[in-house]
C-alpha cells in the first residue's frame, strides 16, 4: 500500500517547499492526480531489463541532461540540441567501447532542486530560494520567490510536451546511427574533436554497408527506445503521479521511467525512500563522500529487499580527491551484504567550486579524473562499473573551465546560462565520451578471456 500524502509528510521530510495556502496546494494536487501518466508500466519494465544487464556487467548505461531544466527553456531546438548530444555520446561510447550502451535523459521532470539553505540574501533583502521552476521563479523579487502550487501544473505539462517532442523524434529515425554524420553537423565545433567524431562515423557508416551488401537489415540500428529520469524531490508532485498499473495491481510513478533520492533526502527514515520503497520502478540513489556502509547497505535493504536485479543504481558523486578512497570501501560492503546494485558515477556534483568573481564553475579535468577514478576502483575489485551521469546542454555555453576549447575563468562571463549547476557544453560532453570510450573498451576487451591452454 502506498501512503497517503499526509502520512508521508508526517514523517521526516526535507527540501519541500512551504506554500502559504495550503487549500491551494490541495487543489493543484487533486488536479495533478486525474491527469494521465507522463510514462507507462511497461516502459518502467523495460529499463529494468536493461539495467538488469547493467547489473550483470554486460551493458553500460549514458545518463545525462540539464542540471534544472526551465519553462522558458521549452523549445524544440533546445530539447533536439540535447538529445542530439546524447545520441552522440551514446555512439561514440558503444562504438568505441564495444559494449551495449543505453541512453537515459535527465529530463522531462528535473524542474526541482534541492537548496542548501531556504533563503537567499541579497543587499540585506531575504527571499525565499529558488528551488526550481516547478516551485518558483529564478528573478529576486517577493513574488517570483513564492512559492506556487500551480507550477506544478505547469511543470506537469511541460514534462509532457518534452515526452511527446522526444517520442516523435526518436519514432521519426531521428535515434536511427545511420544518422550519425547529421547528429554531428554544426554541432562539434572543435576540430580535434569533430575529426575524431567523423572518422568513427565514417567507420560505422562502412560498417553498415557491408551489412546491407550481404543482406543484413538489422533494425536495432533504428533507436526506438528513450528513457527519462529525474530526481523525485517533491513529494506533492510524486505522490500524484503515482498510479496502479492495470495490468498488474502494482504503483508506479508515473512521471519518469527512473526515479531517484537525492543526497539530500535518503535519510532511511525518510519521506523519500518509504515513498519510493512501495513504487516499481527502477530506482536511483545518489551516494555523497560521508556515506557509510551501514546506510548505503540499509538503503538496498529498504529499496530492493527481493534483491530483484536492475531495481535499484547507486549514483555515487564522491569527488574526484576522494573517489578512490570512498568507493572501495561502498562496493565491497554492499556486496559483502549480499546486494548487487548497478553502480554509476556522476563526476559532476563532487567537483563544483567557486571562482573568486562569484560563478560556480567545475573543471573538466576533474570530471576526467572522477570519471578515471571510478574505473580504476572497478577494475581493482573485479566489478563492473555501470555507467556515467552527466550535467550538460547541446548549447555552447562557458560554465565548465577546461576541455576541448580549454575555458578559462575570463570565457565565464561570455555563456553562462544556467540557474543552477555548470554544465559540460556539447563539445566537452563528446570529448569527455571519448575518454570513458578507451577505458571502457579496454575493459571490455580484458574481459573477453583466451580460452586456458591445453594441458598436454
Amino acid at each position: 500500500m502506498i501512503p497517503t500524502l499526509d502520512e508521508l509528510k508526517a514523517m521526516p521530510v526535507a527540501q519541500q517547499p512551504v506554500y502559504d495556502d495550503p487549500a491551494e496546494e490541495a487543489g493543484a494536487v487533486e488536479r495533478l492526480r486525474a491527469l494521465p501518466p507522463l510514462v507507462f508500466a511497461g516502459e518502467c519494465d523495460d529499463l529494468l531489463a536493461h539495467l538488469a544487464r547493467v547489473e550483470a556487467g554486460q551493458a553500460f548505461v549514458l545518463q545525462g541532461g540539464d542540471c534544472a531544466e526551465t519553462f522558458d527553456g521549452l523549445t524544440a531546438n533546445a530539447i533536439k540540441a540535447r538529445l542530439r548530444v546524447l545520441l552522440s555520446m551514446s555512439l561514440v561510447l558503444s562504438y568505441g567501447g564495444q559494449t551495449p550502451v543505453f541512453t537515459l535523459g535527465r529530463l522531462a521532470g528535473q524542474y526541482a532542486k534541492p537548496r542548501s539553505s531556504n533563503d537567499e540574501t541579497r543587499d540585506g533583502v531575504t527571499l525565499p530560494a529558488y528551488r526550481g521552476d516547478a516551485v518558483n521563479a529564478f528573478d529576486f523579487t517577493p513574488e517570483a520567490r513564492r512559492p506556487d502550487p500551480e507550477r506544478l501544473l505547469r511543470a506537469y505539462h511541460a514534462a509532457s510536451s518534452t515526452l511527446n517532442l522526444v517520442r516523435a523524434f526518436m519514432a521519426g529515425g531521428f535515434g536511427d546511427v545511420r544518422q550519425a554524420h547529421s547528429w554531428n553537423a554544426q554541432f562539434v565545433r572543435d576540430a580535434h574533436v569533430h575529426r575524431r567524431y567523423e572518422r568513427l562515423a565514417g567507420e560505422i557508416e562502412r560498417a553498415i554497408g557491408f551489412m546491407e551488401a550481404c543482406g543484413i537489415r538489422d533494425e536495432s540500428m533504428r533507436a526506438g527506445e528513450f528513457f527519462v529520469s529525474h530526481e523525485a524531490l517533491l513529494l506533492d508532485y510524486e505522490h500524484a503521479m503515482t498510479r496502479v498499473d492495470f495490468r498488474t495491481g502494482l504503483p508506479y510513478d508515473t512521471s519518469g521511467h527512473l526515479v531517484w533520492i537525492g543526497e539530500r533526502t535518503r535519510q532511511l527514515d525518510g519521506a523519500h525512500v518509504e515513498l519510493l520503497s512501495r513504487v516499481r520502478n527502477p530506482l536511483g540513489v545518489k551516494l555523497g563522500p560521508t556515506t557509510t556502509v551501514a546506510e548505503a547497505v540499509g538503503l538496498a535493504e529498504r529499496l530492493n529487499p527481493r534483491h530483484e536485479p536492475g531495481r535499484l543504481t547507486f549514483i555515487t558523486r564522491l569527488g574526484a580527491k576522494r573517489v578512490r578512497d570512498v568507493l572501495p570501501g561502498l562496493i565491497d560492503g554492499v556486496t559483502a551484504a549480499g546486494h548487487s546494485v548497478s553502480w554509476v558515477c556522476d563526476p559532476m556534483h563532487g567537483n563544483t567550486v567557486t571562482t573568486g568573481g562569484g560563478y560556480k564553475t567545475r573543471l573538466f579535468d576533474d570530471v576526467s579524473e572522477e570519471l578515471s577514478g571510478f574505473f580504476d576502483v572497478h577494475q581493482a575489485l573485479g566489478t563492473w562499473p555501470g555507467g556515467m551521469h552527466i550535467e550538460l546542454t547541446g548549447e555552447d555555453v562557458t560554465e565548465c573551465l577546461g576541455g576541448a576549447f580549454e575555458l578559462g575563468e575570463s570565457d565565464l562571463t561570455g555563456h553562462y546560462e544556467t540557474l543552477c549547476d555548470p554544465r559540460l557544453n556539447r563539445n566537452q560532453a563528446l570529448e569527455l565520451a571519448f575518454q570513458v570510450a578507451e577505458r571502457l573498451g579496454a575493459l571490455a576487451k580484458s574481459r573477453r578471456r583466451e580460452p586456458d591452454p591445453v594441458d598436454w
